[in-house]
């Protein structure tokens, strides 16, 4: 079978293949970046946080009537009341630890500064070096969030100090990411380096690294950082509060709910409402319901896309089958068999498609270069584009054999009728 006679038949059909032929190629382009962003999307959610994040859960709530200042007084009392507060939480029969804190990985409230490894200037307003979140906590920190310690050690009571909210003081020591200290130290020696934050003269010591912990934002602005984080020894005294809790194992429902009596006992002039008491599977699932979203919807779009084409091509196969009954008779009555009309049908379906598929590639390229340029998306790889191509054209073929294999039972009798 040659393509000369094939390619003649179609440039009497030229309406017909263009538009089979565009339906491909724009089909390609959407569908390819389409499923890129979903494989995305699909990495970004199922990503590990660092946490155990089994039994975990999240308190925040506010005083009533606490002072606002940060004044040596106001700050001691804050922090008073912030100890009494975890005095009663940790007296809980279903908790096994608590730690303040100031947020969590996927909350979305995030403390950011700068790390580096030479004094800087507060003065200047902005900060050198390698770009880190800032987590508050105490000696119970890593125990309660799960945190896996890779080398040195962790807090312990004498490390932790507090201070006002809005306080600058900058911690004698830390725990880092693995990932951030190995930035900061190629060689993979950060274990009792010295390094400054934010732009101060006062050298902060290295004692002890985690293996992974991710920042609490979610957003692609947060990529080149994710696990930049930073564990800072020093409670936060404000008139407001959060608790990470660990529950004892299969006890997470009954902590989370003996928890705002417990608060309420210890003092009742605090806001504590419905959404105060959060597991970390909660806030997971809020974290990432956008992205969710978004590959569900593009998900739905490229089955759209695909099953228009799919059915244009049964459409426009079974047009052309139509307008060409008597010459397929007539074929059929020279000693055509019927694989041979079922096969050129599917090669004549096989060309159209290559040629929009090779459209297809040049749209699926510049449309990925103006995503890239207008929404900071990654480059796509070729891999994508090649399954798509085989995908477009596996698709071409299904859908022609249906109306093809109607073409080739035309009984050779067809060519003795008028036309």
């Amino acid at each position: 079978m040659t393509l000369h006679p094939m390619i003649a038949a179609l440039r009497r059909h030229k309406a017909g293949v263009v538009l089979i032929a565009l339906q491909i190629a724009l089909t390609l382009a959407i569908v390819c970046n389409a499923v890129f962003i979903i494989g995305q999307r699909i990495e970004r959610v199922h990503r590990p946080t660092g946490l155990d994040e089994n039994n975990l859960f999240l308190v925040s709530q506010q005083w009533v009537g606490a002072p606002s200042g940060d004044d040596p007084g106001s700050v001691e009392k804050l922090d008073s009341m912030q100890q009494a507060d975890l005095a009663a939480l940790r007296g809980l029969p279903d908790v096994a630890s608590v730690a303040p804190i100031n947020s969590l990985p996927l909350l979305n409230s995030s403390w950011n500064g700068a790390v580096d490894l030479k004094p800087g200037d507060k003065g200047q307003g902005s900060f050198r070096g390698t770009r880190t979140t800032y987590y508050f906590s105490d000696e119970q920190a890593l125990s309660t969030l799960g945190l896996r310690l890779v080398a040195g050690r962790t807090f312990t009571a004498a490390d932790v100090g507090h201070r006002g909210f809005r306080d600058q003081g900058e911690p004698s020591q830390v725990i880092l990411t693995k990932a951030l200290g190995d930035k900061l130290f190629p060689k993979g020696d950060a274990l009792g380096k010295v390094i400054f934050l934010n732009g101060a003269t006062t050298p902060t010591t290295i004692i002890g690294l985690v293996e992974r912990m991710q920042v609490p934002g979610t957003g692609s602005w947060t990529n080149a950082f994710a696990w930049n984080a930073t564990l800072v020894p020093t409670r936060l005294d404000a008139n407001f509060a959060r608790y990470a809790i660990r529950a004892k194992p299969g006890r997470l429902d009954a902590a989370m709910h003996a928890v705002t009596p417990a608060l309420y006992a210890t003092n009742p002039l605090r806001v504590l409402d419905d959404d105060s008491v959060k597991s970390f599977a909660d806030i997971r699932a809020e974290a990432y319901r956008a992205d969710v979203g978004m590959a569900i919807l593009m998900g739905v779009v490229c089955l759209i896309l695909l099953a228009v084409t799919a059915a244009g091509i049964v459409g426009l196969t079974s047009f052309w089958v139509g307008q060409r009954h008597r010459q397929i008779g007539v074929r059929r009555a020279l000693g055509a068999r019927k694989i041979d009309i079922l096969h050129y049908f599917q090669i004549e379906n096989l060309v159209i498609a290559s040629v929009g598929a090779v459209i297809g590639l040049m749209l699926a390229v510049g449309l990925n270069l103006l995503l890239m340029k207008s929404f900071e998306m990654d480059r796509l790889p070729a891999a994508y584009v090649l399954i798509g191509i085989v995908v477009v054209l596996a698709l071409g073929q299904g859908a022609v054999f249906v109306p093809a294999r109607r073409a080739s039972n035309v009984p050779p009798v067809v060519a003795t009728r008028a036309a």
